[in-house]
C-alpha cells in the first residue's frame, strides 16, 4: 500500500478538450487532486476548453496538428485509438483516464499503474448506435469502420489495471458491452470551477416570477431528447428555458413553432451565469438517458427539484419525492402527467442538503485514493 498516493507521478488522459460540460467538471476534480499531473487529450482547443489552461502542461497527439481536427473531431473517430496508443507514459507511476471514446486505450508498460473513469461504453459504438446511425446510407458505409472500432475499443477496455464506472447504469453498460466488472465511484459536485470564464447571460428573467418557470440544461443534440421537452411545454402552456446549444438548434426552434413560453438562452458557459437560471427555477426536466448526469446535482444544490427519466443515470442522484421525481417513458403522456404530479408536491430544503452530500469532492477524494492505493 501507498502510504500517500498524492505523490505518485500522475498523468491524466482524457479524450479530447475542445468544450465545456460534465465530464469536463469530472477532470478538473482530479486535477485538484493532482495539481502537477498534465493531462493528455487527442485534440485541445484552448478557445473552447479554457478549463484545460487549470493543468500545468497539456500533451496532444499528432491529431491537433490536422486542419479541422479540433472542430471536427467526429471525421476523425476512426484515428483515435492511434492517437492514444502514440503517448508514452514510461515515466509515471500512475495514470487515471477518463474517457467516453478511446482514451481508455493508451498502452503503458507493467510498472505503471491505470485506472479507466469511464464515463460510458463509446455511445456511437453501443448504447446509441441507432441514433447516431439512424440513416441506412449512413449505417452501411460506416459498417467497416464501425467494427473496426467496436473490436478494438473491447480490446482497449482489458487495457486498464481497473475500471470504475460513474454510474450504476454506466456499470451495467461496462459488464454488458465489455463483459468486465466495474465498480461505481460518483463524481462530485463541482459547481464554481468556471466563473473564471467570465460569460453574463443576455436573457432578462425579470418578466418572470421566482419559481415560475422550468429549465432544461443540456448539450441540444438529438439522443438529449430536448423535443420531447418542447412538445410537452406547448401543450402545457407553461414557461421553459433551454439552455445549451447544439447540432439541433434549427430543428428545436421550428419544434417550437415561435411559442413565445419557450425561450432558448443558447451559451452559458460560465457557472455564475447558470446560476443566474437555476436561482429561481421551478424545476429542471431531465428526459434523457443520462450515463449520470451532473446538471441534476447543481440544480438541487440551488433547492431546485428535478424531473428526470427514470432509465437515467440522472435518477441516481434523486430522492424521489423529496429532491425531485420521475416518469417512466419517453413520452409526452409520461411527462406531462410528472409535471401534473410534481406541481402538487412540496419539498424541503433540508433534503437536498442531506442529499448532495453523497456527491461531495471529500467522498469523491477518499474513493478515488481507496482505488488507487488498491493497485499499489
Amino acid at each position: 500500500m501507498i502510504k500517500d498516493p498524492e505523490k505518485l507521478r500522475v498523468a491524466i488522459v482524457y479524450d479530447r478538450a475542445i468544450k465545456l460540460g460534465g465530464a469536463e467538471r469530472v477532470v478538473l476534480a482530479l486535477n485538484r487532486m493532482f495539481p502537477k499531473a498534465p493531462l493528455f487529450t487527442s485534440v485541445y482547443n484552448p478557445r473552447n476548453a479554457k478549463w484545460a489552461s487549470s493543468f500545468e502542461s497539456v500533451y496532444t497527439s499528432f491529431l491537433q496538428k490536422i486542419t479541422f481536427a479540433k472542430n471536427w473531431h467526429k471525421g476523425f473517430a476512426w484515428l483515435m485509438p492511434i492517437a492514444f496508443e502514440s503517448f508514452n507514459f514510461d515515466n509515471y507511476d500512475l495514470v487515471i483516464s477518463v474517457t467516453s471514446e478511446a482514451a481508455k486505450g493508451i498502452i503503458t508498460k507493467p510498472r505503471t499503474r491505470h485506472i479507466c473513469y469511464i464515463l460510458t461504453p463509446t455511445r456511437y459504438l453501443w448504447s446509441h448506435y441507432d441514433v447516431y446511425f439512424e440513416s441506412r446510407f449512413l449505417s452501411f458505409f460506416s459498417r467497416p469502420v464501425v467494427s473496426y472500432l467496436r473490436c478494438w475499443d473491447r480490446i482497449a477496455s482489458r487495457r486498464p489495471d481497473k475500471i470504475l464506472s460513474v454510474s450504476m447504469r454506466v456499470k451495467n453498460r461496462v459488464k454488458k458491452y465489455y463483459g468486465i466488472e466495474s465498480d461505481v465511484v460518483y463524481p462530485p459536485l463541482n459547481f464554481g470551477s468556471f466563473d473564471f470564464l467570465k460569460n453574463k447571460s443576455s436573457f432578462d428573467l425579470s418578466m418572470f416570477k421566482p419559481k415560475d418557470y422550468y429549465l432544461v440544461v443540456s448539450r441540444l443534440e438529438k439522443y438529449k431528447m430536448v423535443d420531447l421537452v418542447i412538445e410537452a411545454f406547448r401543450f402545457l402552456k407553461l414557461p421553459l428555458i433551454i439552455v445549451g446549444v447544439g447540432s439541433q438548434m434549427r430543428y428545436l426552434k421550428r419544434v417550437s413553432s415561435g411559442d413565445p413560453n419557450i425561450i432558448f438562452v443558447g451559451k452559458v458557459v460560465s457557472d455564475s451565469s447558470m446560476a443566474y437560471y437555476y436561482k429561481d427555477a421551478k424545476a429542471l426536466i431531465m428526459p434523457q438517458e443520462e450515463d449520470f448526469g451532473l446538471v441534476s446535482l447543481e440544480a438541487q444544490s440551488f433547492g431546485i427539484p428535478v424531473i428526470s427519466y427514470r432509465e437515467s443515470g440522472a435518477a441516481e442522484t434523486i430522492v424521489e419525492g423529496k429532491t425531485g421525481l420521475l416518469f417512466d417513458e419517453q413520452n409526452v403522456n409520461s411527462l406531462v402527467d410528472a409535471i401534473y404530479r410534481f406541481d402538487k408536491m412540496k419539498f424541503t430544503s433540508s433534503y437536498f442538503k442531506q442529499n448532495l452530500e453523497r456527491f461531495s469532492f471529500d467522498n469523491f477524494r477518499k474513493k478515488i485514493l481507496e482505488e488507487i492505493n488498491s493497485l499499489f
